[in-house]
């Protein structure tokens, strides 16, 4: 059977502690190129311990931006796009190879992800449901640049979801999640910003709520104990950050 030869593509910023096995994880792939963000950390000096990796650094404006770039630079017709901090278990791996060779109409595929805090699975907190494209053919997908933040990936064919599930070790602590959710949230203003929206106080105050409560409550996060709590305080405080970026936006001088 033909070989099908895949392009894995990631883009970082100081991800020194998930570097390495990220790497090793996708060696499955033809090729490895990592876009990064001029890191401050030791995730470039970790990367020259791989060969086989291509390292290109570049300034980050928004995450579309900065995937479409790294796509473009693929030299194979399957791409397979990983964040520094998922994993792809055995059963996974075996299932893409499966599907890249024996696919003729599927163009992309998603993947379900399941979510750890530290060693801890969450199973509830709004995070069950969690599905991403991380696999599509070159030529018919790319990132909407529209959607500076949570990117949304344009597809142009069929789509399918693959069977097993990512392994996706987002949360190491409270401070660390504290932190992308205040980057995604200025990310996501300044999205609005550009759209035209205004803020309200409708938006500061009911919106987080509105956030927690159906995480919690209905979402079932009380069941994963004080992780399920901390998550879905966070990402409620998420929110809150986002509607109080974009009132400091509407408040500069207009030029």
């Amino acid at each position: 059977m033909k070989h099908i030869q895949i392009s894995a593509l990631l883009i970082t910023f100081n991800e020194e502690k998930h570097i390495d096995a990220v790497i090793k994880n996708i060696d499955f792939a033809d090729e490895i190129i990592v876009v990064d963000s001029f890191s401050t950390d030791e995730t470039l000096i970790r990367l020259k311990g791989f060969p086989r990796v291509t390292v290109i650094s570049r300034t980050f404006e928004n995450f579309a931006d900065q995937r479409n770039y790294a796509i473009a630079q693929a030299k194979y017709d399957w791409i397979l796009f990983i964040d520094a901090d998922e994993r792809i278990p055995e059963n996974l791996r075996q299932e893409i190879l499966n599907v890249v060779k024996n696919t003729d109409e599927i163009v992309a595929y998603m993947f379900k992800r399941r979510f750890f805090f530290n060693k801890k699975v969450m199973r509830f907190s709004g995070l069950q449901s969690d599905t991403t494209y991380r696999l599509f053919r070159k030529g018919y997908a790319k990132y909407d640049e529209n959607k500076i933040v949570h990117e949304n990936l344009i597809v142009d064919g069929k789509s399918a979801i693959l069977k097993h599930y990512m392994l996706h070790y987002c949360y190491t602590s409270n401070a660390d999640y504290k932190r992308k959710m205040e980057h995604y949230a200025s990310l996501k203003a300044k999205e609005l910003y550009n759209k035209g929206k205004k803020f309200n106080l409708f938006h500061l105050i009911l919106r987080p709520v509105y956030k927690f409560i159906t995480n919690y409550v209905v979402r079932l996060g009380f069941l994963d104990g004080i992780e399920g709590f901390n998550i879905c305080y966070l990402s409620a405080y998420g929110v809150w950050y986002r509607y109080k970026e974009l009132q400091r936006l509407n408040s500069l001088p207009k030029l």
